[in-house]
């Protein structure tokens, strides 16, 4: 089953700090690892982009949605199982917040808190920890297109 994310709900619970500056980066290298090994699709919601950093990013198996500043990932998670109708029951939902939670439940996605996601996640043996995030799990590609975000002058996403 795919995930759907709530991106700065987890990034506590995968022992990054929401202060960092690369907190969204480095939890995105954590869900590449998590998708690589379970063999499974990845959206991660974050909200709080500023205006032209808003977006929407592919990595690997890890689809980042970067919600604007006036928005939440909460809702965008929201439209999203909306929008996937009665497929949704083939999602889980990964979010501690209750709002996220009866979202998932009111379309029949299933949905994990956090703190099961990343015991899913350990016991999959990802490398999800404080320890080795960003552990270098970045494309070549990837790294460049984040260079290239960077060399624009659009700064850090969330």
């Amino acid at each position: 089953m795919p995930y759907l994310v709530d991106g700065h709900n987890l990034i506590p619970k995968a022992g990054l700090r929401l202060d960092s500056p690369d907190d969204e980066l480095e939890l995105v290298a954590l869900l590449q690892d998590f998708a690589r090994l379970k063999r499974q699709r990845v959206e991660v919601y974050f909200d709080g982009a500023p205006a032209g950093q808003a977006g929407v990013r592919q990595f690997g198996a890890v689809r980042a949605h970067f919600v604007r500043q006036g928005q939440t990932a909460d809702n965008a998670i929201r439209a999203r199982l909306n929008g996937l109708g009665k497929e949704a029951k083939n999602w889980v939902v990964v979010s501690s917040d209750r709002e996220v939670q009866g979202a998932a439940r009111a379309n029949r996605a299933r949905f994990i808190s956090s703190e099961e996601f990343m015991k899913l996640a350990k016991a999959a043996g990802s490398s999800i920890s404080k320890t080795n995030a960003g552990g270098g799990t970045l494309s070549e590609a990837e790294v460049n297109e984040w260079l290239e975000i960077f060399r624009q002058g659009r700064g850090r996403l969330g």
